[in-house]
């Protein structure tokens, strides 16, 4: 069985989960070829990358979230649509998406099955809790980035069958526990300042 494994590249917490993705699939005595599209991600894989993209990544802003106005500019519409065209996904028996939009966009385009693997996808569900506030962009962003055929989502709860809890890397589970000086905050899509304000009233 081939199986294509799309990446998003855009940060960290995509290609961080793929480290502990890929040796579960690789058990199963597949062909296995990785895509990872994006430009903003500090992590490296240690495995070969037989698809290396510019993708379309968002970028961060100086105040938290994603620049919107950063990721348009950035963005190139030409080069993107050659990467949709160049990825060969009828080769493949299987192709998993974890929220990475030239494979997403590739399959639609060709009609085949396209199965996503990621939180964004559990966010999709009307059985996730949703903020009292709707954010129209991010839910556009959400359906049209890299939509896929078949969703399998993580989240914090199981909220519905197609929905399982987080993959955490093994180094982390069998880390020792210790209480030190300081806590760690990892919310990039808030600024420092509103994490600060909100940190000193509790």
């Amino acid at each position: 069985m081939r199986i294509l494994y799309a990446i998003q590249g855009t940060g960290n917490g995509h290609l961080s989960r793929a480290r502990d993705v890929i040796p579960a699939i690789l058990k199963h005595n597949v062909s296995l070829d990785l895509l990872v599209s994006g430009i903003q991600a500090d992590i490296k894989l240690p495995y070969p990358i037989k698809y290396q993209l510019k993708g379309l990544s968002f970028i961060f802003g100086k105040k938290g979230g994603v620049d919107v106005w950063k990721t348009y500019y950035k963005a190139n519409s030409m080069r993107l649509q050659k990467e949709i065209k160049s990825i060969p996904v009828e080769d493949y028996d299987l192709i998993i998406n974890d929220f990475e939009p030239v494979t997403a966009w590739a399959c639609k385009l060709k009609n085949i099955p396209c199965y996503s693997f990621s939180h964004q996808a559990a966010v999709l569900s009307k059985l996730v809790p949703k903020p009292k506030k709707t954010d129209r962009m991010g839910k556009w962003i959400l359906n049209n980035y890299a939509p896929t055929s078949h969703q399998f989502g993580l989240h914090f709860k199981p909220y519905e069958p197609n929905i399982y809890t987080p993959i955490i890397r093994n180094d982390i589970r069998s880390a020792s526990i210790s209480k030190g000086e300081h806590y760690t905050v990892y919310l990039p899509s808030y600024s420092d300042e509103k994490l600060v304000k909100l940190l000193n009233l509790t």
